[in-house]
């Protein structure tokens, strides 16, 4: 992953800029940042798989959803998406 304590390559973080721009973390993989960085990334995969458990739910509900339900539902299933595939492209970045 590394080499000398110099990384290959920029690890992105789980958040954005104010900008909304990509934020990257230059180390060697260990320090606060970095702790902050997977414990952010853990809690996103986290309620990514609460919110899906939720939705197949709330679908397979007798009753079905109201249309602001299935709004609401759909917003945080595409922002739990979102966040997944900002962790993969990190972690994908990261492998030997």
């Amino acid at each position: 992953m590394t080499t000398e304590n110099h990384p290959t390559e920029p690890r992105l973080l789980p958040w954005p800029s104010p900008d909304g721009k990509p934020c990257y973390l230059i180390s060697d993989g260990d320090g606060r940042i970095s702790d902050l960085a997977d414990d952010i990334e853990e809690l996103q995969l986290d309620l990514a798989s609460e919110i899906l458990t939720h939705s197949r739910l709330m679908l397979s509900a007798a009753e079905p959803p109201r249309p602001v339900e299935l709004r609401f539902v759909a917003y945080r299933l595409a922002e739990s998406l979102h966040d997944a595939l900002r962790v993969a492209e990190s972690r994908g970045r990261r492998l030997p």
